[in-house]
Order: structure tokens, then C-alpha cells, then sequence
């Protein structure tokens, strides 16, 4: 028996993902890009202020650093605390020995009951961007969407007056969204979104998702990530931060600048044991030649000058 040619015909095969929130694209077959003042790297340094409630919920499901224990659990509540009260005063001591310019994802929940933080972040020069009202409001698939549009405003209301900045970034709890989070954000005047990790450079979603930028915010190259999750040392955490810093340095050369992400987590990077790592990779990283250190927000702007 002979197959019908149409048999082997697929009218919707495509490169890229099974949605329509981005195009397919190769990395090295774009326009090369070129940073401020010449410079080849861009390091972009963030953080994350972030409120645990005691009593967080399990459903949908808890972001990673939730609660563990039943409730009461203080012990895990309070070591999230010390990452606001003690942990982020050392990584703000390292950012300014080294001249780094860092952003700053806040829960809207921590701008109102920690007032101090905010104006330290301002003091600093640092910018802000939206990261959900608390760590148990996460965004999902099959939200409500009416709830979504809420928590959104009330997150980027809060720290917009109690910041006086315009926070055009979002980096939501657990990097969750539903399949409207992005057209929510674009309408509420954020630009870019930490949620997608599939890039090392900025790059443009589709009308799905609200034409918003995502940033190369991955989940890699952050404290996390090889400290917690894949339990490596701290010298482990150098060394595959020089490793990341090393590689995107040597494709500059051929295709243009590159942005370096490192993602801080206060309550673990910030531990007196673990701070002089951070001393360490950060000095190193800024001794190298053509460094531009700036925010999400700087790097997304001298990048659409030129996309």
C-alpha cells in the first residue's frame, strides 16, 4: 500500500516553541550589538527583596524558599528574614566596594512593612522592579484572571509610590505566569520580564504576550540555582560565574556585545560565611576590560537604540 503524499505534509510545523509568545531565533545570526563608552560585557546584578508569609499557602504551589515545615514554621520564616534585616547590608557593602550599579526585585509586600529598604535602594542609585505583592501570590496557569490584573497593580502601585520610581521591570514569585501575565504587564507600563529564560540578550515577545521584552535573566548563573539547588560550594559559585563571564567575553569579539546576569539571593549570598565569595567573583569581574555594569533597565534601553 502506497502512503498519500499528503500523509507526510505538516501545514503547522515551524521552528521554535508549540505557542506564539516568540519567534524562533538563532542567537548568533543577529545584529551585533555595541554597549556605552566601547564596552563588550554588560553585568547586570540583581537581587531579590522578598516577603515569605508564615502561613503561605501550598496551592497552586510554593515558590522555591517557601515555607517547608508545618505551621508554625519559624525557623525557615526567620532565616528569610535575615536576608532582609543582615544579609543584603553585606551585598550592598560588596556592589559599592566594586562601583556595581544593581536592580533590585522587591515584593511590594516588603516595600510596605520595610520603608529603610526602599530608601537605601534609591540612596544606592539601584533600580527597582516589580516581584509580585508577596512570595505566596504567585501568578499560574488557569488564574483568575480578574485576580492576575489585581495583584499586578497593587505590586507595582505600591512600589511605584513608595519608591517614587517608574519600575519598568517584573520578575514574578517563583518566575510563574499564566498565559496573560505579559499583556497585563505591558498594560500596567512595564517594558521587560525576568520570567524567560531561553536567551543570553533581549529579545522582543509577540502580541500574546503583550509585545513585552525579555530579559536574559536566566536561571543559571544565580546563588540559587548552584548553591541550594545543585548544592556546589561557594567556590563552585566563582568559578562557574568566571566560566559564564569568560565564554560570553569570547563571543563578543565575532558577534557583539553580551550580558552577563547574576542573580542574588540576600538570605543565602548574604550569609557572613558565603560574603567574601561575592568579594571575590565580583573584583575579578570588574578588574577585566570592557565592562559596562548597569541595571535591567540601562542594558534594555542601549539595546533598542540599535535592535
Amino acid at each position: 500500500m502506497t502512503l498519500d503524499k499528503t500523509y507526510l505534509e505538516y501545514p503547522n510545523r515551524r521552528q521554535g516553541m508549540d505557542h506564539d509568545l516568540y519567534d524562533f531565533s538563532m542567537l548568533d545570526r543577529r545584529k551585533p550589538i555595541s554597549w556605552p563608552n566601547g564596552a563588550k560585557m554588560a553585568v547586570w546584578v540583581s537581587y531579590a527583596l522578598e516577603y515569605f508569609p508564615l502561613d503561605q499557602p501550598s496551592k497552586p504551589f510554593k515558590v522555591p524558599g517557601g515555607m517547608v515545615t508545618p505551621y508554625p514554621d519559624l525557623r525557615h520564616y526567620t532565616t528569610r528574614d535575615y536576608g532582609n534585616r543582615v544579609g543584603i547590608q553585606r551585598i550592598w557593602e560588596v556592589l559599592d566596594k566594586h562601583g556595581i550599579k544593581a536592580t533590585a526585585a522587591v515584593n511590594s509586600k516588603v516595600a510596605e512593612r520595610y520603608p529603610y529598604l526602599i530608601d537605601k535602594i534609591n540612596a544606592r542609585g539601584d533600580e527597582i522592579i516589580g516581584h509580585g505583592v508577596d512570595m505566596g501570590k504567585v501568578h499560574y496557569g488557569g488564574m483568575d484572571d480578574a485576580e492576575e490584573q489585581a495583584l499586578i497593580k497593587e505590586s507595582l502601585g505600591v512600589l511605584r509610590k513608595v519608591s517614587g520610581q517608574p519600575v519598568t521591570g517584573w520578575w514574578s514569585p517563583g518566575k510563574s505566569e499564566s498565559w496573560n501575565t505579559g499583556k497585563h504587564l505591558t498594560a500596567n507600563g512595564v517594558e521587560y520580564s525576568c520570567d524567560w529564560g531561553n536567551d543570553d540578550m533581549p529579545y522582543q515577545m509577540n502580541e500574546d504576550a503583550g509585545n513585552i521584552w525579555a530579559m536574559p535573566h536566566g536561571d543559571e548563573v544565580w546563588d540559587r540555582t548552584i548553591i541550594m539547588d545543585k548544592k556546589h560550594n561557594e567556590e563552585e559559585f566563582c568559578e562557574q560565574v568566571e566560566d559564564a563571564f569568560t565564554v560570553l567575553n569570547s563571543e563578543t569579539d565575532q558577534y557583539g556585545g553580551r550580558v552577563l546576569s547574576i542573580v542574588l539571593t540576600p538570605y543565602i549570598m548574604g550569609q557572613h560565611y558565603r560574603i567574601k565569595y561575592l568579594d571575590k567573583i565580583l573584583g575579578w569581574i570588574m578588574s577585566q576590560d570592557g565592562v559596562w555594569s548597569a541595571n535591567g533597565a540601562e542594558i534594555l534601553s542601549a539595546f533598542k537604540e540599535q535592535a
